[in-house]
């Protein structure tokens, strides 16, 4: 590992302060998933990960910590944190250039998408995630099970991507809709990218399989999208690996339907609306962009199926593991539900302008992480009015999720 510590580099990695056993420690985790660790570090050691950025040489760390804190940081301990960061898959290093090798490969020579998250997020065995599912729809915080379907005027829904055993409930309130008011045989699933990517859409011909079975992709419908968008949608293609924010979706598609009708996805992650935020752009600045969600709407309206669109879009991330000094209080937690809900009346007035504009006015404070999928939705759906159906916040401290079900009708 010498070459690669001379000037040792962290990678793109997500960094939090938590508590394990009354001690704060520093948590790194990878949004990529090119590891499943989740490594803790003593708080003390923040200073120094915090010089791995590829800039500083090793004299240049123990200089650094030297004028800090008016030690000597020894090489060995330096070469100690490295080789505990490169074991686990956290350096840019040639070790870990050979892990991701191995994964890539692994994924492009797969004929579908595995469940990566099964056995972890949702159970595994088929009967024991359909009993999971069963009890977030039972009631006082389920909506009840699904019931004979109506008519059938839903266009969209917006449903969180947060795991089941914190959000589960609030998945079903979005999916009764599906199942009572849906005739869709194509589903077009808009995922949150965590990891963010290259490209501000990325499509996957693979099919998406779940332990209940895969959901097929719609070739045709893929093809006719990329035609119309002119480029390819598939060179971000790697960021499904092992990205949740769909495959979650396509775990309820297969509870809901299989065995009722047959049905396809288009499973197409975004990441394009932080950029804007970043730069202080409008959304319409990338013709990019643009020119995809003409390319989704003329598809959708030329296609010849029933399409519904689906947002795996969770809302607000704040406190002390998403960059906040302080944990989460009630207080808080009450003023991030009027920000959210005040943002999802701008979703159901349809309004994608002023949706954008409430994030963009605050800075983007809250962290919604769901903001590229829910425009797009906004962009493309054509339906003439929303309606929340549930809002839901896993109040922990030290980390609050929000999310919300929304539905669309015609």
């Amino acid at each position: 590992m010498a070459e690669s510590s001379d000037r040792p580099k962290l990678r793109p990695v997500e960094a939090f302060q938590t508590e394990t056993q009354g001690t704060r420690v520093l948590a790194l985790r990878d949004p990529a998933g090119f590891t499943d660790s989740v490594l803790l570090l003593p708080l003390p050691l923040l200073d120094i990960v915090s010089l791995f950025d590829g800039e500083h040489s090793i004299l240049d760390i123990q200089a650094e910590i030297m004028r800090h804190r008016g030690e000597l940081l020894f090489r060995e301990e330096i070469d100690r944190i490295l080789a505990t960061l490169d074991e686990h898959g956290f350096l840019d290093s040639p070790r870990f250039a050979e892990r991701r090798a191995r994964m890539v490969e692994a994924f492009r020579r797969s004929p579908t998408r595995p469940p990566v998250h099964a056995g972890s997020a949702y159970a595994r065995e088929p009967e024991a995630l359909r009993a999971q599912i069963d009890d977030f729809f039972a009631p006082p915080d389920g909506p009840g099970a699904p019931g004979a379907p109506r008519s059938p005027s839903l266009r969209a829904i917006i449903s969180p991507h947060i795991d089941f055993h914190r959000g589960g409930p609030t998945y079903a309130w979005a999916y009764r809709e599906v199942a009572e008011r849906s005739d869709a045989d194509c589903f077009v699933i808009l995922g949150t990218c965590h990891a963010g990517m290259t490209d501000p859409f990325a499509l996957t011909l693979k099919d998406y399989e779940t332990p209940l079975g895969p959901a097929v992709v719609d070739r045709e419908f893929a093809g006719a999208l990329s035609r119309r968008y002119g480029s390819s949608l598939m060179e971000s293609e790697l960021a499904h690996r092992a990205e949740h924010s769909i495959e979650f979706q396509a775990v309820f598609l297969r509870y809901l339907l299989a065995g009722r009708r047959e049905f396809t996805i288009v499973p197409i992650l975004a990441s394009f609306l932080h950029d804007c935020l970043a730069l202080g752009k409008e959304p319409g600045a990338d013709p990019a962009v643009e020119r995809f969600l003409d390319a989704l709407r003329e598809t959708i309206a030329a296609c010849g199926r029933r399409v519904c669109l689906v947002a795996g879009a969770d809302l607000a991330h704040v406190g002390p593991r998403f960059g906040d000094p302080e944990p989460v209080t009630g207080s808080w937690l009450r003023t991030v539900e009027s920000e959210d809900r005040a943002l999802l009346e701008a979703a159901i007035a349809l309004d994608p302008a002023g949706f954008f504009a409430l994030v963009a006015r605050g800075g983007d404070r809250r962290r919604i992480c769901g903001l590229s999928p829910i425009y797009a939705l906004l962009r493309t759906v054509e339906a003439r009015s929303g309606v929340l159906l549930r809002y839901g916040q896993w109040p922990d401290p030290q980390g609050t999720v929000t999310f919300a079900s929304v539905a669309f009708s015609a």
